[in-house]
């Protein structure tokens, strides 16, 4: 079954006449469409993909699920989209309403005078956190990249070399792979460690750092996101206790997780284990996210929401403790939920790596 094809079951399920899809990741999912502007309406037994004559071409070549139809100046999408929504005798249309501005509502409401225009959430959000077969193998082989390039970067690890040097490496690794950066790369040292979402900057490294790499790649569509922190020389014994007491917490969860468990009791088994060594004051963000076409997907693991942990999820389980002044650790890995537990995608080493210097 394709994707296009379970929105449709979801909507007839859900007695939904017609929805229309305006967010791209939304749209990417359904239709295998890569461009940047689009619209898809679709209803239980077919619908119309929508976009402008930059993209005639490339839709009909990526967008086999929907008859593709497009548009070049003067026309406007809402006209269009009118014409297009006559056509398919469309009376009452759902659409996303988190991601329509007052703007956009309000041309739609003039040009689709005859329509019934209904906000609810992107059934797309829901759906897209059970991932197929194909979607699985590429987030492994997303991640197996990216531990390739991981293993080289520890390799330029040096005193004097500096964050934002090893920031360029990376990015100039991903370029023969036809791949790209799925979000900012973190790459920090020493006290900047602390900063859980820093940028790579200018500091060199130092004999006695942590050094964090937070690093994800987008191929294929579908997105890693791993975190390893490493220390340039010898540990020292607080940094030693720090590390272990997280590797620790982030073990026991990604041995914890599972369908039929909630995200805020893994969340909280975290802290639990952290809180044995005090060490629970500094971990404030929430332990994961959903991973998928987005790095970060629907879903999340935290003290505050009731996630429901389903088989087919992919789920990042990161753990970290952040001081300021002294540093910081975060330990990331992806994971898959299955019928026995989960399956753990990203396989590069966990225990605490000290860089001869």
């Amino acid at each position: 079954m394709t994707n296009c094809e379970r929105l449709q079951r979801y909507l007839a399920e859900k007695n939904i006449a017609a929805m229309l899809l305006t967010n791209m990741p939304s749209i990417r999912w359904a239709t295998n469409f890569t461009g940047s502007f689009a619209a898809a309406i679709v209803t239980p037994t077919g619908g119309m993909f929508v976009t402008d004559s930059r993209y005639k071409i490339q839709a009909r070549e990526e967008c086999l699920a929907l008859p593709t139809s497009s548009f070049a100046n003067p026309v406007k999408l809402e006209d269009f989209l009118k014409e297009k929504l006559a056509e398919l005798g469309v009376s009452q249309l759902y659409f996303d309403h988190n991601q329509v501005s007052v703007a956009t509502f309000t041309k739609w409401t003039e040009a689709f005078s005859a329509v019934e225009l209904v906000g609810m959430e992107d059934p797309v959000d829901f759906l897209r956190m059970t991932k197929s077969a194909e979607e699985v193998e590429k987030i492994r082989e997303a991640c197996r990249f990216t531990e390739q390039c991981l293993e080289r970067l520890l390799a330029m690890v040096k005193p004097g070399a500096t964050e934002r040097e090893l920031l360029w490496a990376f990015e100039d690794m991903l370029r023969p792979m036809d791949a790209s950066c799925a979000f900012p790369p973190i790459i920090v040292s020493g006290p900047r460690t602390a900063r859980p979402h820093a940028t790579a900057g200018t500091r060199a490294f130092e004999v006695g750092d942590f050094i964090t790499f937070d690093i994800g790649i987008r191929m294929n569509g579908y997105c890693s996101d791993i975190t390893r922190t490493v220390i340039l020389g010898k540990a020292t014994p607080r940094q030693r206790e720090i590390y272990e007491q997280l590797l620790k917490a982030q073990t026991a969860c990604v041995a914890a997780i599972r369908a039929g468990k909630k995200g805020k009791e893994i969340d909280g088994l975290a802290r639990e284990i952290l809180n044995e060594k005090d060490l629970g004051q500094y971990f404030g963000h929430g332990l994961g996210h959903g991973l998928g076409a987005l790095v970060h997907d629907t879903g999340r693991l935290s003290p505050t929401i009731e996630q429901d942990i389903e088989i087919g999820q992919v789920w990042t389980i990161e753990p970290g403790v952040y001081i300021e002044g002294f540093g910081g650790a975060r330990i990331e890995d992806d994971v898959l939920i299955t019928e026995s537990g989960c399956d753990v995608l990203t396989t590069f080493p966990k225990h605490l790596i000290e860089i001869p210097c």
